[in-house]
């Protein structure tokens, strides 16, 4: 594979309690346990919703992608939702979980599930976990 973009991050601190930063210092956030796994919570981001807004982001370039390819004109209100969720994995150790949504307003039912399962072929964070975990891809008109 040619590579185009690295992104590089560090984690530092007490893990989840801790801090991330990017390497050109766009992302610099503290970390906390939400307070459904037992931490603090508070105005802090997580893990998950990190993954969420990068996993919504990518698959609304897919779907973009997917959509001009077949010539479908998508509306400004276009939007990707992703729900990360974590809990325990059989065997011990934890897993994630991810449901996708795609608003589609303006198109019918059976033209949005197919660009849905297009782009869910062509994103590379579909591609990325494909087997590894359970995504539920959804269209909604």
């Amino acid at each position: 594979m040619q590579v185009l973009y690295t992104a590089e991050a560090v984690a530092a601190g007490d893990g989840r309690n801790g801090e991330v930063r990017s390497s050109d210092g766009v992302i610099d956030e503290v970390l906390r346990v939400p307070t459904e796994m037992g931490g603090p919570g508070g105005d802090a981001t997580n893990p998950e919703q990190l993954f969420a807004a990068g996993y919504a982001a990518c698959f609304h370039g897919a779907l973009r992608l997917v959509a001009g390819q077949a010539k479908v004109r998508l509306g400004a209100d276009t939007t990707v939702t992703a729900r990360v969720g974590i809990g325990p994995k059989d065997g011990g150790g934890f897993q994630l979980t991810v449901a996708l949504t795609a608003s589609l307003p303006g198109l019918d039912q059976a033209q949005a599930d197919d660009l849905v399962a297009k782009a869910h072929q062509v994103c590379p964070y579909s591609n990325a976990t494909r087997g590894n975990i359970d995504v539920a891809v959804n269209a909604t008109v």
